[in-house]
């Protein structure tokens, strides 16, 4: 593959920083504790690393809420530092992909604190969505717009005492952005340039499907087609400008795009816009044969038309932890069922979870690995007093919110705090040091072990199509165009092997008879 098509097989690292390795011993992951760990991505063998925001920021919504794009933000580091982590990531053969939130800003950005200052009718107010409310005395919200934090009450207008409302899809100090505006558009392509010329090979766009919004803001319940802020037309505007701008530097996107029809999806993905967008169907899917290979069948299907590759990822920095999810009862994911106290089978769920890796690793495309994913770590339950993810105190406590899948990394099986640094911002639960890097690098069945063999075989399946094969219910296989072949066993009982001159690698062993025991992959060589 050309080396400016790199982004099309690729396998990507994501790194929550805060909580990946601390490098100054305070308690926060840092970009100093990043540029130690380079060694271990590189062994790891991963192409690009996509960093969730590092900016100067807050902090309400984990850096979403971002208050300058051209600073680091100094619990992580320095700009200066950002910059030699690139260069360094990149001697190693590791690419940089930044995460940029154009929804919306912190309330500490200074364009939001000058709208503030301003006053009503203001040109500086022009750069939000400030409305007058309604209501004898203004005192409804200008609509009924709900939270982009599923399962929250709370309203998405917030009143000034000089009377004006204030539109944040999500928190209050994430006010949304009036894309709109000339100003607005240059800003962000001017900060798309300032990343790309200090060396990052791509830009994650957060919310992507969400910045345009239909400049009358009528109420959702009367909104005529299409929706007042979700898929307008007038975003395809703006991505193409965008897509202008990282075809100067050689750069790639990928977007954030939740979407149920995947016509409108694919259009995201046409030559002159995005490159890529996370599938969250595979994301979301249940650990379930036929479920599972309709996802796949529909993401390869919808893809197809515009010549994007499909993205693959079990967990990011949202979504409840493979392991855990893939040992409950009900293995599929939705933002609305998430409670406290679910149960779950790790062990169960570690078997379907290795099984799950070579899966997504064996398919055509892109793949993403959430930061510990390589370890199996499990989804950890906070307890309340420590919990700091918004979506938990938006939804009134009853959401449990996405700090469990964010607990800081395990390194030093025998070091204080696994070896993660100073005491971690999130409690790690205990046992966590069972997890650790440093044991995992010593056996030969760990996850880790698995992951690193599974990244280095995975060119053999070459860059192809992907063709079903024939199959028992419950069984998923196909071959790629070298002749390498993934089976994955979710049936109940284990299924015999096709024809084949080796095995490359398997999630877990045969059984005595040499079948393919359930919650089980294999990559065989035809």
């Amino acid at each position: 593959m050309a080396q400016q098509d790199w982004w099309r097989s690729a396998v990507i690292y994501q790194v929550y920083v805060r909580s990946f390795a601390d490098g100054d011993g305070d308690g926060t992951g840092d970009l100093a504790g990043v540029r130690a760990r380079l060694p271990y991505l590189a062994e790891l063998g991963v192409d690009a690393l996509w960093f969730n925001p590092w900016y100067l920021s807050p902090m309400k919504d984990g850096g979403y809420d971002v208050a300058d794009y051209r600073a680091i933000d100094p619990a992580f580091g320095t700009l200066a530092e950002a910059e030699k982590l690139i260069a360094e990531a990149r001697e190693l053969g590791i690419r940089t992909i930044v995460d940029i939130v154009p929804n919306h800003v912190s309330d500490q950005h200074p364009w939001f604190r000058a709208a503030l200052a301003a006053g009503p009718g203001s040109p500086e107010r022009e750069l939000f969505h400030f409305r007058r409310g309604r209501g004898e005395h203004g005192e409804l919200p200008p609509n009924d717009w709900p939270s982009q934090f599923v399962g929250s009450t709370e309203p998405v207008w917030t009143r000034l005492p000089d009377g004006d409302w204030y539109l944040h899809l999500f928190t209050p100090e994430q006010p949304d952005l009036n894309w709109a505006h000339p100003a607005v558009r240059q800003e962000h392509e001017d900060i798309l340039r300032f990343w790309f010329e200090r060396g990052v090979a791509g830009v994650r766009i957060d919310s992507a499907a969400l910045l345009a919004k239909d400049p009358d803001l009528p109420d959702l319940a009367t909104a005529p087609h299409p929706h007042p802020f979700v898929d307008r037309d007038e975003l395809h505007d703006i991505y193409r400008s965008w897509r202008a701008v990282a075809d100067e530097y050689g750069g790639v996107f990928v977007g954030e795009v939740w979407l149920p029809d995947t016509e409108r999806f694919a259009r995201y993905l046409r030559p002159d816009e995005l490159h890529t967008a996370f599938n969250f169907s595979f994301l979301s899917c249940p650990w379930d044969a036929e479920r599972l290979r309709t996802s796949i069948a529909t993401t390869l299907a919808e893809h197809a038309p515009v010549g994007a590759p499909a993205t693959w990822v079990l967990c990011n920095h949202d979504i409840t932890r493979t392991v855990t999810r893939y040992g409950r009862a009900d293995t599929g994911f939705d933002f609305a069922a998430k409670v406290f106290g679910t149960p779950s089978d790790l062990a169960l769920g570690a078997r379907r979870a290795r099984a799950a890796a070579l899966l997504s690793l064996a398919l055509p495309g892109s793949v993403y690995v959430y930061q510990g994913e390589e370890l199996g770590l499990p989804e950890a339950e906070i307890p309340r007093e420590r919990i700091e993810d918004p979506m938990h105190f938006r939804s009134g406590g009853t959401d449990p919110g996405r700090d469990g899948c964010r607990v800081p990394l395990p390194w030093t099986a025998d070091a204080p705090h696994a070896g993660f640094g100073g005491e971690p911002w999130l409690p790690q639960p205990d046992g966590w040091a069972a997890y650790a890097a440093d044991r995992q690098a010593a056996d030969p069945a760990s996850m880790l072990a698995l992951y690193r063999e599974a990244i280095r075989l995975r060119p053999a399946f070459g860059d192809g199509p992907l063709t079903w094969l024939p199959a028992p219910e419950g069984v998923l296989a196909f071959a790629r165009d070298t002749g390498v072949r993934c089976l994955v066993n979710l049936a109940d009982a284990s299924a015999e092997l096709p024809a084949h001159s080796r095995v490359l690698l398997a999630s877990g062993p045969l059984d005595l008879r040499g079948r393919l025991p359930r919650d089980t992959a294999i990559w065989l060589r035809a």
